[in-house]
């Protein structure tokens, strides 16, 4: 867990508090490509640029603007902003309790784990355990960095994981067409049979990386050795040369059921 905590406060419900900090709990990895200008390979550079002055403007020389609805900007400036902001809250307040599986995932946005402020609150495990008792979540409000999130929180390995939503009018619609095909008994019981034999008693997420990052990752690394080499083109991963004549879905089901595990690419 690292060191430094992004957020202390207290967790609020009824007239129990309870104080904690929230460490992020997620860590990006990416290969990290840069911009390059082709001729010298020089790494890009962006600049503050004006139209209207047809020159670069220096930090000291930027301020905020909030767009109004007549197209003019309100200028925000540190003085104005901190008067109008509303005040920030050091607690998560908890709304409501609700059972594990009734929070769609894709309300899902960020990851922190929070653990108590005192290592040993008698408080903090109670309401851990009373939720994994109840088999429930609990629902709040806080403020982090300059915005109001709801959150979930639940317990996770002896401490709590809380994850902020994203609001109902942040989610995408589905407006796009979809037409339902009609599928046979036989083709629903084929697939129910394929699904059974792919599935797995404990899911290991331990067992996946990020192979193709690593693949190409390495190749640079080995391209950049053999500077001016040509270099070899990656082998096309051929698809099994049954799916290459598109048979009846029932006819590819069938053999998919007496193949070997494929299907779980290995990583």
């Amino acid at each position: 867990m690292p060191k430094v905590s992004i957020w202390k406060g207290s967790i609020t419900f009824g007239l129990v508090n309870i104080d904690v900090q929230l460490y992020s709990a997620v860590s990006q990895h990416s290969l990290g490509f840069k911009l390059l200008h082709k001729k010298c390979e020089t790494p890009v550079q962006y600049k503050r640029w004006c139209s209207t002055c047809q020159k670069e403007i220096d930090w000291t020389d930027i301020v905020k603007g909030f767009k109004l609805d007549n197209g003019n900007y309100f200028i925000l400036t540190k003085e104005n902003l901190a008067k109008l902001k509303p005040e920030k809250t050091d607690y998560i307040n908890i709304i409501e309790f609700i059972e594990k599986d009734s929070l769609d995932n894709i309300y899902s946005n960020q990851h922190y784990y929070v653990k108590p402020t005192k290592s040993s609150d008698k408080v903090f495990f109670l309401f851990e355990t009373a939720l994994k008792k109840t088999n429930k979540i609990a629902i709040g409000q806080f403020v982090l960095r300059d915005k109001e999130y709801i959150c979930s929180i639940e317990p996770y390995k002896n401490i709590l994981l809380l994850t902020t939503l994203n609001y109902a009018y942040e989610i995408k619609p589905i407006d796009f067409e979809i037409k339902i095909p009609k599928v046979t008994t036989e083709e629903i019981k084929l697939a129910q049979e394929l699904i059974k034999k792919l599935t797995v008693k404990k899911f290991d997420i331990n067992k996946f990386k990020d192979s193709f990052a690593q693949k190409l990752k390495k190749r640079i690394h080995e391209s950049a050795k053999k500077s001016g080499k040509k270099i070899k083109k990656t082998k096309k991963i051929e698809k099994p040369a049954h799916e290459k004549i598109s048979p009846s879905l029932i006819t590819t089901l069938k053999k998919s059921i007496k193949e070997p595990r494929i299907y779980a690419r290995s990583r």
